[in-house]
C-alpha cells in the first residue's frame, strides 16, 4: 500500500535519494538525479500528492517498484 505523502515531504525524501531541485515554477518543483532521472513534484500547502501521480512518479520517474519505494520510504520515516 502506498504511503500518504505531502509534496514537501516527497521533495525532502527525494533529496535523500540523490535528487536535487533544479527549478520551481509556481507550486511545482522540478528535480533531477545525478543519473539523469527527472521528476516534477506538486507542493500545495497541506495537500498530499495524489495516489495516481505518486504511482506514476515511482514507476516512470524513479524507475522503482512500489514495494521498493515503500521499503525505502519507511526506513526514511523512521530516522
Amino acid at each position: 500500500m502506498l504511503p500518504v505523502i505531502k509534496g514537501k515531504d516527497l521533495v525532502a525524501f527525494l533529496q535523500t535519494l540523490g535528487f536535487t531541485a533544479i527549478r520551481q515554477r509556481g507550486s511545482h518543483v522540478r528535480m533531477k538525479s545525478d543519473d539523469g532521472r527527472v521528476t516534477s513534484v506538486p507542493v500545495h500547502r497541506g495537500e498530499e500528492v495524489p495516489k495516481g501521480l505518486l504511482r506514476k512518479i515511482i514507476r516512470e520517474d524513479l524507475e522503482m517498484t512500489r514495494e521498493d519505494f515503500t521499503d525505502v520510504y519507511e526506513k526514511y520515516k523512521k530516522h
